[in-house]
C-alpha cells in the first residue's frame, strides 16, 4: 500500500505523548502502532528529548521579508503600467522577479503581464 495515499484519520500524537509511553517502558514498535506513526518519527522524538530535551514541536518562523511593501506600492502607484522587471529594477533590489510576484499578491496589487 502507498502510505502517501493513505488518510490519517488519527490525530497525530504530541511529543509529551510519545515520551510517556517511553516512560512507561514500551518499545519504539508498541508506541508506532498505537498511535499509527512511523517507527523513525517515535525514535527521532526520543533522541530529540535525550539529547536535546525538546518536548515541544518547533514553533513557526515570523520571518521579516526583504522587501519593502510601503515602497512598493508608492512604487505602482506613480507607475501602474510597470513590469515586474521594471520594478525590481526600480527597487533597485537583486530579489528575483518571483519573489516580487509573490510580494505583489500578498500586497494585492497587480502589474502587467509582459513587458
Amino acid at each position: 500500500m502507498n502510505r502517501s495515499l493513505v488518510v490519517r484519520t488519527v490525530p497525530k500524537p504530541t511529543r509529551k505523548e510519545i515520551l510517556a509511553l517511553y516512560d512507561e517502558g514500551l518499545s519504539t514498535a508498541e508506541i508506532s502502532t498505537r498511535f499509527q506513526i512511523s517507527p523513525a518519527w517515535a525514535r527521532r522524538v526520543k533522541q530529540e528529548y535525550r539529547e536535546q530535551g525538546k518536548t515541544c514541536n518547533a514553533t513557526t518562523r515570523n520571518r521579516k521579508t526583504k522587501w519593502d511593501g510601503e515602497e512598493i506600492k508608492r512604487l505602482i502607484a506613480e507607475q501602474p503600467d510597470m513590469t515586474l522587471q521594471e520594478l525590481k529594477e526600480a527597487l533597485g533590489t537583486d530579489l528575483d522577479v518571483s519573489t516580487l510576484c509573490r510580494a505583489l499578491k500578498k500586497l494585492q496589487l497587480t502589474l502587467k503581464k509582459k513587458s
